[in-house]
């Protein structure tokens, strides 16, 4: 049987573009699974959570973005930034963030269409948390995220301790208060808390908290406002976690 030569190459190029195609093909399934791998790899290997409640903060997020970077920039580490409805440019800070991609932890970013409270803000960000430690921390900036770091180291080394409240009045670290009432209203408050529940906390209403696993599969917060703090220690309270206190800095905002 004669093969006519003009045929015979068009059928040699035709096998050679379809194998080449196969090949990228290939590379390109070969390039996702191992993306896949990684994304499942870093989930798996989540210790620690850190759960930002954001609500009109762009003036404060592109500084805490940066030491969030200084201080828990590994993969062990997921950032989880809840935007509780903000209508100033803080979304825009955030996108900016993410997409400049000069991070190595997970930042997950959640939006809340409708201002809903701080406290639903935190119950989002719990659900969605995947570390062995959650991290609850203010985007303000009024906390210092070096403080943040050492608490975690603090509860990372030591297995018995489950629970660390920041306390801003047992420190000797650098201050900055210029509202007598407000610092006033939130002594008054822990005082009636350690009354209720025979506590001795110097300050249930600290922004920095880091928790155990195991504390959060035993509460159930509902509170959505400011009052979260209140419903979280007690919760913690009732379900026989001792809460340690640990002396940070403080920087009331202006």
């Amino acid at each position: 049987i004669e093969l006519d030569g003009n045929i015979f190459k068009e059928c040699l190029y035709s096998a050679i573009e379809m194998f080449q195609k196969l090949q990228e093909d290939l590379e390109c399934i070969e390039e996702h699974c191992k993306e896949y791998w990684i994304n499942m790899h870093q989930e798996n290997n989540i210790n620690l959570s850190v759960v930002i409640p954001v609500f009109n903060e762009a003036n404060f997020l592109p500084k805490l973005f940066i030491e969030l970077t200084n201080h828990f920039n590994n993969h062990e580490t997921e950032i989880i930034i809840v935007n509780d409805g903000s209508t100033d440019n803080s979304e825009y800070e955030i996108r900016n963030f993410k997409e400049n991609l000069n991070y190595n932890f997970k930042l997950r970013v959640i939006k809340i269409d409708i201002n809903s409270g701080k406290g639903k803000a935190l119950q989002t960000g719990i659900k969605n948390s995947k570390g062995e430690y959650i991290l609850l921390q203010d985007a303000d900036l009024e906390l210092d995220t070096k403080d943040s770091l050492e608490m975690y180291e603090m509860i990372k080394k030591n297995k018995e301790i489950k629970c660390i409240f920041g306390s801003r009045y047992l420190s000797g670290k650098l201050k900055k208060n210029n509202y007598f009432f407000n610092n006033l209203v939130g002594k008054i408050n822990s005082l009636v808390f350690n009354i209720f529940f025979s506590q001795s906390l110097s300050d249930v209403h600290c922004g920095l908290k880091i928790l155990h696993r195991s504390v959060i599969d035993k509460i159930n917060l509902t509170v959505n406002d400011f009052g979260i703090e209140i419903d979280l220690a007690s919760q913690i309270v009732r379900n026989k976690f001792f809460i340690y206190e640990y002396g940070v800095s403080y920087y009331f905002r202006t």
